[in-house]
């Protein structure tokens, strides 16, 4: 599952993916109709059929509503052909009701589907955007094999503005993964500045406290477009309360290490030997927005990475996953089973059972993004690649 994607399908398709649906109203008409038939003459169950119509409205659209409408009106003519005839008054007043609740009924489903087509059209534009600005991570950067995955919450239209990159540079491998504050087009536009800044300082930047500086600015250059108008205060309160938390990593191609700047993100994860050790910061820097205001000394630590061992870095829309019970999801626990796994197969487990522990329904966009690293010489094709590229 590298650098995969997961989403809803559309609503409106959702709804045209149900015929059974169809056939229930259609099942319906019949019998009403079968059994108005049958009935003593002071029985009359012709208004039952307006049921038909009115259950169509609420998983199809207009079209077909109203041909189940037009069929059961059809129904309701045949009774009072069978049992009296059409100039019967009861069986004429029944008629016209149930021509005139079909049209309303046909109206409303025509609405809702306008509305459906709407929200399936915002959410193909936010992820058009963010899909412009994540892009694939590589498979191999040096000695490292790299596989991610992206997992959108169950939310109609509204993405999130988690991120992750990687860019070579002439030593090693630097990677970022992040989460902007809030969600939306708001978020992805925080998430785009951030990538904006790393796709131009990650080779430059000799260390990493100088390329937390660079993203840091760019979340900064956000706040100070807000503007001072006074419409637009809400707006730019809202940007001057932006942040982004962070990781930045450092792996050197010829050192066991990897170097972490960690701004206010969840601590990473290196599966060795079928452990979970979890890379705690002593004193992690504040998220990206807030940094040079809270603490203009950016910690880097340094931790084992060897060969063999598998970096796993995630946002919290994993851990504050919850279930049923409103638990949270126990990634260390869970990710234990595969620490043996390489990154594609590690993810594509962890990725389903996080699925499975929340019904199928996240509350929030996830990412990860697991590291190995290899041998060297065992890179492939793909390790000299020195262009930077993010995802997913």
């Amino acid at each position: 599952m590298d650098s995969s994607r997961q989403h809803d399908t559309p609503l409106v398709a959702r709804h045209r993916a149900r015929p059974w649906l169809l056939a229930v109203s259609f099942a319906l008409i019949a019998a009403v109709t079968v059994v108005d038939v049958l009935s003593p003459p002071e029985v009359h169950l012709g208004p039952f059929l307006v049921a038909a119509p009115a259950l169509t409205a609420s998983f199809a659209g207009a079209r077909t509503t109203a041909l189940v409408g037009a069929v059961a009106v059809a129904a309701q003519v045949g009774v009072a052909v069978a049992r009296t005839s059409l100039t019967d008054l009861n069986h004429t007043y029944q008629i016209i009701a149930l021509v005139l609740i079909s049209a309303m009924v046909t109206f409303f489903a025509h609405l809702r589907e306008q509305h459906e087509s709407k929200v399936s059209r915002l959410r193909s534009i936010a992820q058009a955007a963010q899909g412009a600005v994540l892009r694939p991570l590589p498979r191999r950067a040096g000695p490292l094999t790299i596989a991610s995955v992206y997992l959108a919450a169950e939310e109609e239209a509204n993405m999130g503005g988690d991120l992750y990159a990687a860019a070579r540079t002439a030593s090693g491998t630097r990677l970022l993964i992040g989460d902007a504050r809030g969600k939306g087009l708001d978020a992805i536009s925080e998430a785009s500045l951030v990538m904006g800044a790393f796709r131009v300082s990650a080779g430059r930047a000799a260390r990493l406290p100088e390329l937390v500086a660079s993203l840091e600015a760019g979340v900064g250059s956000a706040q100070d477009s807000g503007g001072t108008d006074e419409p637009d205060a809400a707006a730019s309160t809202a940007r001057e309360e932006a942040f982004v938390t962070a990781l930045v990593l450092d792996v050197p191609d010829d050192e066991p290490v990897v170097h972490v700047a960690n701004c206010g993100h969840p601590p990473p994860l290196v599966l060795r030997d079928g452990h979970v050790v979890v890379l705690d910061s002593a004193a992690p820097s504040p998220p990206l927005g807030l940094t040079a205001l809270l603490s203009p000394e950016i910690l880097v630590e340094t931790f084992p990475f060897r060969v063999g061992d598998v970096l796993l870095l995630y946002t919290d829309g994993v851990i504050e996953a919850r279930d049923r019970s409103r638990a949270f999801y126990p990634l260390q626990e869970r990710v234990a089973a595969w620490a043996g796994e390489e990154p594609q197969t590690l993810l594509r487990q962890l990725s389903g059972d996080l699925r499975g522990y929340v019904g199928g329904h996240l509350g929030d966009d996830a990412a990860l993004v697991a590291i190995e690293r290899r041998a060297p010489g065992t890179g492939g094709p793909e390790a000299d690649r020195g262009q930077i590229m993010a995802g997913p």
